[in-house]
């Protein structure tokens, strides 16, 4: 089992953490890791892209000329796909993109992604967000002391009232319970904090 030294919010080590080997010490699957990713941004595209159907456009529906007679190919509807300003033939309609992705291939990349991030030293314990207030200038400090150079991402159990406001105004860093941690926000961070109690609640939930 990987043991993870415990640091306070002045980056001092103050102890030391057991974490589940299965859950912070896997193989990284890299091909998981990839199908998480891919699964978490196909759910966050809109889907918006419309054409409109012939039914849809702006136009009379009046018969242009008639049948026949004229020498001309006869014609119903200045609507019609053929035309200029006309409808358009299968074009993309409003659709969801996102997809089912089976929760042993979900689990198994989060595990892939919390290994790696402590791998490469990305990863942090910190015994406790116990802010003082809710100043975003204390929480810039906090971070600086923890040698939070780039974009990081912060996972906390309960609810912390000073610590989601101290943190929200700050660009490059997000806050998420243990319970929405995926994939794409860990690879999208540079850095990973975990409180003590959410290293081991991940520990036992993974495992």
């Amino acid at each position: 089992m990987p043991s993870v030294d415990i640091v306070d919010l002045n980056g001092a080590v103050v102890g030391s953490v057991e974490l589940a080997d299965a859950v912070f010490g896997a193989e990284v699957n890299e091909a998981l890791i990839y199908e998480a990713v891919r699964h978490h941004t196909a759910a966050r595209r809109s889907g918006t892209a419309a054409t409109k159907t012939r039914h849809e456009v702006a136009g009379s529906g009046k018969k242009l000329w008639k049948q026949k007679g004229t020498g001309r190919a006869r014609m119903g509807s200045i609507r019609s796909p053929l035309w200029r300003h006309g409808g358009t033939v299968h074009g993309p309609q409003p659709r969801s993109y996102d997809y089912k992705l089976p929760r042993k291939m979900q689990l198994g990349a989060l595990r892939s992604a919390l290994s790696a991030k402590l791998r490469d030293g990305e990863l942090k314990v910190v015994q406790a967000f116990s802010l003082s207030n809710h100043k975003t200038k204390g929480m810039r400090e906090v971070l600086g002391k923890l040698e939070v150079t780039r974009s990081v991402l912060l996972v906390e159990v309960d609810e912390n009232r000073n610590l989601t406001l101290a943190s929200r105004n700050l660009p490059g860093v997000k806050l998420v319970p243990t319970r929405e941690v995926n994939v794409y926000d860990l690879l999208a961070h540079k850095q990973v904090l975990l409180t003590e109690p959410a290293a081991k609640k991940l520990s036992e939930a993974l495992a």
